[in-house]
């Protein structure tokens, strides 16, 4: 459910993670970065979210 959420709302995704730091720092920088670009910044955000969960599950076992 969370690889879903990180295609929407990737910043959210990360905070829900375990790491809301970066969650709050990705957030400042993904909203500019949306209207800036006209969304062209987007699909990184979602390899950097995806990134995150992945790893996060692999700690944890």
């Amino acid at each position: 459910m969370n690889y879903l959420l990180a295609i929407l709302l990737p910043p959210l995704s990360i905070f829900l993670a375990g790491r809301p730091i970066l969650g709050i720092i990705t957030f400042l920088i993904w909203i500019p970065a949306l209207f800036l670009s006209g969304g062209l910044t987007h699909p990184m955000f979602i390899l950097l979210a995806w990134f995150i969960i992945f790893e996060g599950r692999n700690r944890q076992t």
